[in-house]
Order: C-alpha cells, then structure tokens, then sequence
C-alpha cells in the first residue's frame, strides 16, 4: 500500500523519542515526531498540530517594542502588575471589545494566558480548604489540566457538546452543589471545536458561579475569532459574550499570541474584576500575610513564577491594545485570514470522506476559524492521527482535549497556498487506501 511517509518512519522515530502511544503524546511531542520525520525524508508534513499563528506579527507591536528598547528599558524591571500604559489600555480595550468595566489595577500582564491560567489555578485552589477540584468545561486545551496535575490540584470535566443551552444548568450545578469546585475553566471560541458559548449559556454559568461562591476562568485566547459576527468596530455592539455580563467572580484571560499574531513574545492579559480583586481572603492572609485576592495574584505567585513579563512586551501591549480602541489598528480583519484557511481545508477534507467532529455550535453550523475537528469513519483518534502522519499529515487526539468523541484536532494557522493541492493529494491517496 502506497504512503507518503513509511509507516516504518514513524515507528521508529516514535520508538526513539520513547512514545509508546500516540494517544498519550502531548502536543510538543507530536511536533517533535513531524520534524524529525521531516529531517529525515526531506518530504514536508501540513503541519495541524501546532496553535502556532501563522500570519505576521502586529506592526504597531513590534515598532513599539523596539522604541521601548532604544530608550532602553531592557534594563529596568518592570512593575510586577504591569506598567501603567498596558494595564490602562487593557481597561479600555475589554471596554471598547467585550463591554465590561474592570478597573485598570485589575488588569494584570501575564507571561502569556498560559501563565495567566496556571497563576489563576494555584490561587483559586488556595482559597478554601473544601474546594480543591476545578472543573474543566471540555474539549479543551490539553495543557490547562496538565497545570492543575503539577500543582495537585484534582479535575472534573464533561463534553459540552451533549449539554448546550437548557441541559447546561442541570449539568454545570450538578458539580457545583458539591462544595469541592474551586474554579471552573473553559475558553470560548473553544480550542479545540470552536464552539462559543452564548449569552443563555453564559449567565447559567455566572449566576451558578455567583450562588457557589466559584471563581469562573474565562479564557479568550480567541476573542473575537468568531466570524460568524462582525467584532471589529471599538465601542460598538456587537460585543463579544462573556461571563463577565453576569458575575463579579470571574478572571478573564486575553492574549497576544493569537489576535495580535505576537505569540513569540508572551504577553497576556489577566483582568479580574473588581470586585474580586478586592476581596479578602482569611487563607490568603495566614498562608502569605496578603489578604487580597488581586494583590496575591501579583505580589505572590507572578512575582515567584517570573518577577514580571518583560518590559518591552508590555510596551508593546500596550500600544497594541491603544491602536485596536482607537480603530488604526483592525487587527479582527487581520486574522479572518483563519477562517477563510479552515473553509478551504474542510471543503477539501470532507469531499475525500473526512467529516468534521464538532460541526455544529447549538443548532448552527459551527464558525470557521483558527481551529476545527476532523475525524473518519469513526476511527478512534489516535489511529486516525498516525495513519495520517503516514500521508504527511499531523494533528493530535481529540482524546486528550476531554473529548468523548473520535478525531483529532486541526489547526488552519500554517496553511499556505500550495498546501491546498497538496493536501487534496494525500487526503485522495488516503481515501483510497482506507
């Protein structure tokens, strides 16, 4: 049978990096197989495992990094919660953007919302001796649960898919009325289906969060990314959704890496409300003599972790979220680019009998963007994500994201245009052949 790679290729190269099953490869190791496979055939993989953005980076970000660089603050620590410029303009963006009002002491930068997320975590779960489980709303970003195990903390999870609108209260109370949830986790658009939560959705979530006395992680790594709707427009509806609307418990994350196309720098956001950030904690005060939820979160765990994020990426940030409210800068029109990528490679992907895993979002098709779902004939997905390395193509299991579905995960960002054809290609091949 014909492949575009060896099958022997991968197993040994699987064998050498000590994997014994794909199903348990993290995402990094994955991409570490299709370099090595790369290296070693000279034959290019489409790469769908990495969430690696794949347009240039913000021009406003990099000619403001580099200014602050010549007046030379790489030389200077950055305040440890942010330097006035970021954390004002952060106020004004989740203003202009997602139409709440967070305070600018609560908008706190982060070495990227993985950071963010991971410092969100470690708090939460210090906040009350009964509550140490955080509730995952799956599929999800594979690496957040890997933060709650380093630090001990335990995990519960369901697929949202099964309990959108009406079933999602029964679900989501169904954990919270147990006393042990500390946190509850999701992003929306959701990595890895891109499914957005809607407003129905979102105030079960906060009111529940509000009745529990839970603190809700709102990851919008992707805000705005939902084409479906037109986000572009600073100060004007419509706004993106968000827990925010419906809760004071809530820290919500926002980055750089993916709307800005700044990943390489790692630089987030993480903006608690203020109303959370001023509240006072008993734990907190006999653990680190800092009482204050929003004080903790800066003067105790970012200050351990990383003394702060580099001084010239907040520059940058900051300049960056300034020229979005001030509409020079329509970074939305920029990364559409995602949704158009994504449109093609269904299209091709489905015509050779692939359907996508996630397709719908409630009772509509689910949005175009910088991630989708693929599986085959119900395959489970770590057969079908190294039957595709066979033909050149990557991924990573749909297990490992809390899915209860088969598939794998596939990422638009790297796709250039002579991927098309080349994909078709494969993807023919590999219909034949199964």
């Amino acid at each position: 049978m014909k492949t575009v790679i060896e099958p022997s290729v991968i197993d040994g190269i699987m064998k050498d990096l000590e994997i014994n099953d794909i199903k348990t490869a993290s995402i990094r190791q994955v991409g570490a197989i299709v370099r090595a496979a790369e290296k070693q055939t000279g034959t290019e993989f489409i790469h769908f495992e990495m969430g690696v953005p794949g347009l240039p980076p913000s021009a406003v970000g990099v000619e403001a990094e580099c200014e602050a660089l010549r007046r030379g603050v790489a030389s200077k620590y950055p305040i440890i919660d942010g330097i006035p410029e970021v954390k004002e303009q952060a106020s004004r963006f989740i203003k202009a953007f997602v139409n709440t009002d967070i305070k600018p002491e609560g908008c706190i930068p982060t070495v990227g919302s993985m950071q963010a997320s991971f410092a969100s975590l470690m708090l939460c779960s210090q906040l009350d001796p009964k509550k140490d489980t955080v509730l995952y709303i799956d599929p999800g970003f594979p690496v957040q649960k890997m933060q709650a195990g380093v630090i001990g903390v335990k995990v519960a999870s369901f697929d949202i898919a099964d309990f959108r609108g009406d079933k999602l209260e029964a679900k989501i109370e169904s954990y919270f009325k147990q006393g042990n949830i500390c946190a509850v986790l999701y992003s929306s658009p959701n990595n890895p289906s891109w499914m957005c939560l809607n407003d129905q959705e979102l105030e079960v979530i906060g009111r529940l969060a509000t009745k529990y006395d839970v603190v809700v992680i709102e990851d919008l790594a992707y805000m705005t990314m939902d084409f479906r709707q037109d986000f572009g427009t600073p100060f004007q509806p419509p706004y993106v959704a968000s827990v925010s609307h419906y809760t004071d418990n809530y820290v919500m994350l926002m980055s750089a890496s993916k709307i800005f196309s700044y990943a390489g720098q790692r630089i987030a956001m993480a903006c608690i409300s203020d109303k959370l950030y001023q509240r006072h904690y008993q734990s907190l005060k006999d653990r680190y003599n800092i009482p204050r939820f929003g004080a903790a979160f800066g003067y105790v765990f970012l200050y351990t972790f990383s003394s702060g994020v580099s001084h010239s990426a907040q520059c940058a940030m900051a300049a960056m979220l300034k020229a979005a409210c001030d509409g020079t800068y329509k970074f939305v029109a920029d990364v559409k680019e995602y949704g158009d990528r994504a449109r093609k490679i269904k299209e091709i992907m489905e015509r050779h009998g692939f359907n996508v895993v996630y397709d719908k979002d409630n009772t509509v098709d689910v949005s175009d963007g910088f991630f989708f779902t693929i599986g085959y004939k119900n395959m489970p997905g770590a057969e079908l994500l190294k039957e595709l390395m066979y033909y050149g193509v990557s991924g990573i299991d749909l297990s490992t994201t809390g899915s209860t579905r088969n598939g794998i995960r596939a990422c638009s960002s790297n796709i250039q245009p002579h991927h098309y054809a080349l994909l078709d290609e494969r993807m023919k091949l590999f219909a034949e052949n199964h």
